[in-house]
């Protein structure tokens, strides 16, 4: 029999004091979408093995520091600001904030903000703005902190648990070491447009953690002390002088030049560490990381992610490689320049190898410049005169890829594997002669790190949308009249025939004058895989990796990019099918949508038995990978049957790719919100199906979630030790259930009524006619074009303009700007309802509490139940919407009433995140200084758009100013 759900109402907010004052607010901890350490660990089938809870700043003792350094630096503020726009625009900013936390002051508030001027809008705004800037920049820190403080998180927490597996014999050492050997955790770095806060200020914010965090330190001097103090004030200051918004669209150039910054300094500062941490641990359990083990790697989308950015042209993607790689010889040139200083090793105190001495034999004939420079330097310094030698040729590398120019043997490195045996050899000779320590220790990191990052830093993925793949294969095909009817006019089985039939023929479809010849969308495609071939020739095959097809709907989409591959020199299929295929890059299906996520096991399946390109998959060392689309499924189907869609999508995947012989690597698309598939990556890599996970598997890092997670030192190497200590658990001890397949069976059956009755009702709100009206009025979402924060457009090209064409980054944006965030929770209190009202009230109960998956999810939805303000969102609506409009918030209201309801009485809470005092208190303090922001983008939207066309250029930047200014504040864009 079901049971009723528990009530909740809202606690009010605490008193919290103003900007300027030694008592103001208090900044954020980690929300689900950003990552801190799993807070629990429960498996499937038996007890929560509890890894330490570190959630960020979690402790009253914690939070009450954070709340001090918060409290110096909003004075600091108010004074910067009192010093440049004088004493009564501060009292301003007081009154704003003290009206808009009193809900019986609406009246006195709109008063107030209408006589102000767009001048003193912008001003408004800013100081808000600031003020949620230095707050998150101090939380980063302070959890960072809290962060370093507490053992036993990330690998310190897994490989104990390996130990007793391999003590307990539940897994053996050769299991354990083959996982190691193909294991292999790719963050992505895309430019999809979610960072609202330029380069600029993040590095001022940067810049002022450092120096706050100098202020922990006892060793300093009084002097060092005055001179942090000093320039920390400077530091706020200079903050209040930079302009928060860009002036014009970044192209792809500038955000190539975003990414590199992050991925050189993790590069340099925390991969060396990190793998070598990981090495030093699973040493102790008899198991070896290689040295050309790529545990970690990274990858990037900046200039190579075509679909609707008409902005990644061929030239584009080919600047951006050569961007990449000249910072990525950089980095490798400072390893080397390390590996100099450190290996002062003399002939005097210990032998070299004979290989060693042969090989400066050979370099001095090929490089006899470094010899006449380094060997009288160097004469008994054999490590570093070698280092000298291997500089050299890096540096020649370096102008080889930047000029395009050809390799030219001894003199510049083919690729990084060139460079690898050099450092190899220096290893080897260090290892034969007694120098174990540093063969093991210093020249180790080198290795691994250069091995990881390559001569370019991250691999590089291309992506396009499988419509304009078979625009280009109908000219080609009508052209050589390669089927007995238009291409245009056959059905999805009969593509698939005509292109299998085409891979397996061996002779090319079209000569090289016709590829020439083809015209518009077509040649713009066949110029895209002439440019991959390029890029793979000039850069090296670790270059580009995968061509990522979006919207994948059926075999043939996968099937033409193979044809066009082949068209290029990208893939060749020999005659014979006992002769070896090649295949430059691999080809991966993005399924986007709840059918297309449905559908893509057995899609799977029929490509896999296509012999054809089964080679072509054996020819990629029988590595299948497939991405799965987090934000466009939940637009299309609601988050419960997104979340669910994709689970049980992984189950199937698994399934066919081990029928096949086939390892599978998922490659998550998971957004920085909840709404696309945002949340913890380390409990989301442990709640992932049993078997799913093989070793190998990649995550998109996007926008906001970037910063956040890896633009402070400490945050970074947490945030990677968990995520890659997490896949390492996830394929060894979960790669089977541990619970009975019946029990299994229930609770697939009970996530099929939520999914189902969830995605009934989104579909229902999503389908109703009111609602397009009302999400352009009752969010800003129409503004965001003109904030400035990427090079995609915000809709699809060639659209009606309706909801279908709206890109999911802006569908969550707006919602979230209004606080309303239906994106996050919307449709998941009707179908928790419909299970229980099905008698199921116990098994969900019993889910949550042993069920990773089912954990994760409820968690994420209960943080934007958290997040969400209705009473912000009613003054949206009383004062943006029309009367028909208006009416839409009653039913939005209902579902969130239901879905707080439904959620508490599964979790067994009286009041949202009742198990994180903490966190709540600090979301309450944080709402006293949106509410001021949210009420100052009301008035400035009904000037916007009462001024239609004709907005004035103050006026417009005050309303992105605000919008700004509730993206920090909330933590998040889309």
């Amino acid at each position: 029999m079901s049971s009723a759900p528990i009530s909740s109402t809202r606690s009010s907010s605490p008193r919290s004091s103003s900007i300027g004052s030694s008592s103001a607010g208090t900044g954020d901890v980690r929300t689900p979408e950003t990552d801190g350490d799993r807070a629990e660990d429960a498996r499937v089938g038996g007890a929560a093995a509890a890894a330490p809870a570190v959630d960020g700043v979690s402790s009253d003792e914690a939070h009450a520091q954070l709340r001090a350094s918060v409290r110096r630096l909003a004075a600091l503020l108010g004074e910067a600001l009192e010093r440049h726009e004088g004493a009564d625009l501060l009292a301003l900013v007081e009154r704003v904030r003290h009206l808009a936390r009193r809900p019986d002051e609406g009246a006195e508030l709109s008063r107030v903000l209408a006589d102000v001027d767009d001048g003193t809008a912008v001003v408004l705004a800013r100081a808000f703005t600031a003020y949620f800037q230095l707050a998150n920049i101090t939380e980063q820190l302070h959890r960072s902190q809290e962060l370093a403080s507490r053992p036993g998180a990330g690998l310190a927490h897994t490989v104990p648990r390996l130990a007793a597996a391999l003590e307990a014999g539940e897994v053996s050492r050769e299991q354990l070491q083959a996982v190691v050997d193909r294991m292999e955790l790719r963050p992505v770095f895309t430019a999809h447009p979610t960072e609202s806060s330029r380069r600029s200020v993040l590095d001022l914010l940067s810049r002022t953690a450092a120096a706050l965090d100098r202020s922990g330190d006892p060793r300093r001097r009084a002097a060092d002390v005055e001179a942090d103090e000093r320039r920390v004030v400077e530091l706020v200051d200079l903050l209040w002088q930079t302009d928060e918004l860009r002036v014009e669209r970044p192209q792809p150039a500038d955000e190539a030049r975003s990414a590199l910054y992050y991925l050189s300094s993790l590069a340099t500062t925390v991969m060396p560490d990190l793998l070598d941490e990981l090495d030093r641990r699973l040493r102790g359990l008899g198991v070896e990381l290689g040295g050309r083990a790529r545990p970690l790697r990274f990858g990037s989308w900046v200039g190579g992610d075509r679909d609707g950015n008409p902005n990644v042209t061929p030239s584009v993607t080919l600047d951006v490689l050569a961007q990449q790689h000249q910072t990525g010889v950089e980095v490798l040139l400072r390893l080397v320049d390390e590996l100099v200083v450190q290996l002062a090793s003399s002939t005097q105190v210990v032998a070299v190898s004979d290989e060693l001495r042969e090989s400066l034999e050979r370099d001095r004939e090929q490089l006899p410049g470094v010899w006449e420079l380094r060997h009288r330097l160097n004469s008994e310094e054999p490590y570093r005169l070698k280092l000298s030698y291997v500089r050299a040729r890096l540096e020649g590398t370096g102008r080889r890829l930047t000029a395009g120019g050809a390799h030219v043997p001894g003199q510049d490195y083919a690729g990084v594997g060139d460079l690898l045996d050099e450092l190899e050899l220096v290893q080897r000779s260090l290892v034969e002669n007694g120098c174990e320590l540093v063969a093991h220790g210093v020249v180790a990191r080198a290795l691994r790190t250069a091995a990881a990052t390559g001569l370019g830093l991250a691999v590089l993925d291309v992506r396009e949308h499988s419509e304009r793949h078979h625009t280009a294969l109908e000219a080609l095909v009508d052209r050589a009249r390669a089927a007995d009817r238009p291409y245009g006019e056959m059905d999805r089985e009969q593509r698939r025939a005509l292109l299998s039939a085409e891979l397996a023929g061996g002779r090319p479809l079209a000569s090289a004058a016709t590829l020439d010849a083809v015209e518009g969308t077509a040649a713009e495609v066949v110029e895209l895989f002439r440019t991959v071939r390029t890029a793979l020739d000039r850069f090296g095959d670790d270059a580009v990796e995968t061509y990522v097809v979006s919207m994948t709907k059926g075999v043939d989409d996968l099937l033409a990019v193979a044809v066009l591959g082949r068209e290029v020199g990208l893939v060749d299929l020999p005659a014979d099918p006992d002769a070896p295929a090649v295949a430059r890059v691999g080809f991966a299906p993005l399924f986007e949508t709840i059918t297309e996520l449905e559908a893509a096991g057995p899609l799977l399946g029929t490509l896999l038995s296509d012999p054809s390109y089964r080679r072509l998959v054996a020819a990629r060392g029988d590595v299948q990978e497939i991405m799965l689309g987090y934000s466009d499924s939940s637009k299309d189907g609601g988050i419960a049957a997104s979340r669910w869609q994709i689970h049980r999508a992984q189950r199937a995947l698994r399934d066919v790719a081990r029928e096949h012989g086939v390892q599978l690597r998922l490659f998550h698309g998971r957004g920085g919100s909840v709404g696309r598939g945002g949340g913890p990556t380390g409990e989301a890599i442990l709640a992932q199906p049993a078997g799913s996970l093989d070793g190998a598997m990649k995550v998109t890092e996007q926008g906001e979630v970037i910063s956040d997670k890896y633009l402070l030192h400490g945050l970074a190497v947490h945030n990677l030790d968990v995520a890659l200590s997490a896949v390492l658990e996830a394929s060894v001890l979960r790669s089977a259930p541990v619970v009975d397949r019946s029990v299994l069976d229930s609770w697939d059956a009970t996530m099929d009524v939520v999914a189902a009755a969830g995605r009934d009702r989104y579909r229902g709100l999503v389908e109703d006619e009111r609602l397009v009206p009302f999400f352009l009025a009752a969010t800003p979402v129409e503004e965001l074009g003109h904030l400035n924060i990427g090079s995609r457009p915000a809709r699809r090209p060639g659209g009606t303009g309706g909801l279908e064409d709206l890109r999911a980054i802006p569908w969550v944006f707006g919602w979230t700007q209004s606080r309303i965030n239906v994106p996050g929770w919307f449709g998941v209190g009707s179908g928790l309802a419909a299970a229980r009202e099905a008698g199921r009230t116990d098994e969900l109960r019993a889910m949550y509490e042993t069920w990773p998956f089912f954990r994760s999810f409820l968690g994420n939805v209960q943080m934007t139940l958290a997040k969400t303000d209705l009473s912000i969102a009613q003054r949206y609506v009383d004062t943006l919407c029309d009367e028909g409009q208006a009416a839409l918030l009653d039913d939005l209201r209902a579902e969130h009433a239901r879905t707080t309801e439904e959620v508490l009485a599964v979790t067994g809470q009286s009041e949202l995140l009742e198990a994180s005092p903490v966190l709540r208190r600090t979301l309450e303090l944080r709402d006293s200084y949106l509410a001021p922001l949210h009420a100052l983008q009301v008035e400035l939207l009904q000037r916007s758009r009462a001024a239609g066309d004709d907005v004035d250029p103050v006026l417009r930047r005050a309303l992105l100013l605000t919008i700004n200014g509730i993206a920090a504040g909330m933590r998040n864009t889309g």
